[in-house]
């Protein structure tokens, strides 16, 4: 399996970022009728963690996630990294074409 980082064009200063996972997502519960203490830490997988960069980057996440579909899968890594997991070079090199001509220089791959 090989990996390589997404990153997008910053809709404010135009660099290329990444979002990262600092922690897990913490959901907790109110009940109508008692107080509920239970809080339940729920990671984010790769394709939510995506989504999050809606009205960050200078394109559609969504848009993103339909292109690496057809080449790889949205994971996210150790650090909380948000990664594409390839099966083969040849699939990470396709990515990498596809994504620049449907997006430019908007979104890229890097190790």
């Amino acid at each position: 399996m090989i990996r390589l980082r997404l990153f997008g064009r910053c809709r404010i200063y135009h660099d290329p970022v990444a979002p990262v996972l600092r922690a897990p997502a913490q959901v907790g519960w109110d009940a109508w009728f008692r107080s509920i203490d239970l809080v339940t830490p729920q990671k984010l997988k790769g394709e939510e963690l995506l989504r999050r960069t809606r009205g960050w980057w200078t394109v559609e996440p969504n848009d993103v996630a339909e292109v690496v579909k057809a080449f790889g899968r949205l994971v996210v890594g150790d650090g909380g990294e948000l990664m594409v997991e390839f099966e083969s070079q040849r699939h990470a090199d396709d990515l990498a074409a596809a994504l620049k001509e449907k997006f430019g220089d908007q979104v890229q791959l890097s190790p």
